[in-house]
């Protein structure tokens, strides 16, 4: 699901238009951005919860040279699924969608045999 996918899920189940919906959805995502910026936590009661963590500086490596480069500390946000979504998910019995094939053309090779 992508976000044209779920403004037009708001507003079948919100009774929105469209425009109204996309609004909504705006609106929400600007809140949730500006308290994170303020370092604030955001809980969402049965859904989750919106977070910032610190991550420490550390090393890593390049991956096309091997070569060792420093990764400085920063702020990352994090999401800690609730209760009610986990439940959710756990309903599935399992069961994962197969990801959709790239548009551009990006497919995986079959091995030969």
């Amino acid at each position: 699901m992508n976000k044209t996918n779920l403004i037009d899920t708001v507003a079948k189940e919100a009774s929105l238009t469209k425009g109204q919906a996309g609004k909504a959805v705006d609106a929400m995502l600007s809140g949730i951005e500006k308290a994170l910026e303020k370092g604030e936590k955001i809980t969402l009661v049965g859904f989750g919860t919106f977070s910032v963590a610190h991550r420490k500086a550390r090393t890593g490596r390049n991956p096309s040279t091997g070569a060792p480069l420093n990764i400085p500390a920063k702020q990352v946000p994090r999401f800690s699924a609730g209760a009610k979504l986990r439940e959710a998910v756990a309903g599935m019995g399992g069961r994962v969608d197969k990801p959709k094939e790239d548009k551009a053309g990006g497919r995986t090779r079959k091995a030969k045999a």
